[in-house]
């Protein structure tokens, strides 16, 4: 299978329960950045299915690296309102990498990815076997 071999969030500034979500609604954003990574494995194919949801699909980004398959994203957004002579000003950043070891048999070229309702889809197809393997006894003289 394809093992996690790191894993990389950043959350700047994290206070746990000092900003009660019922005081400053706008902190219930989480930025917890370390996805849910499900791998199924199949005759054809090692699939990765991430749960990334509210993630633009040009803010991702996956690596292929010899024997290292990356998936990070990164992104930050700034917001800013004055009204009635109050000025708000507001900013987030969320960053997150995951990556696995690629196993041999997998074709490195043939990779794809989709990004459909929050889930992002990495088949990784493996390479098809030789079909003429011929198998023999070998008498020893």
């Amino acid at each position: 299978m394809l093992p996690t071999i790191t894993t990389r969030s950043f959350r700047p500034f994290y206070m746990p329960n000092f900003f009660d979500d019922d005081f400053f609604p706008v902190h219930s954003r989480s930025t917890n950045s370390v996805p849910a990574v499900n791998v199924r494995e199949d005759d054809k194919n090692f699939t990765l299915e991430v749960a990334i949801p509210g993630i633009d699909k040009k803010d991702l980004k996956i690596d292929v690296n010899e024997d290292v398959l990356t998936i990070s994203s990164e992104s930050k957004s700034e917001s800013e309102e004055n009204k009635n002579g109050y000025k708000r000003k507001e900013f987030s950043y969320s960053a997150f990498s995951r990556s696995f070891y690629v196993p041999e048999n997998v074709n490195r070229e043939k990779i794809e990815a989709n990004y459909k309702d929050g889930i992002l889809t990495v088949a990784l197809p493996k390479q098809e076997e030789e079909k003429n393997k011929i198998t023999r006894k070998i008498e020893i003289s």
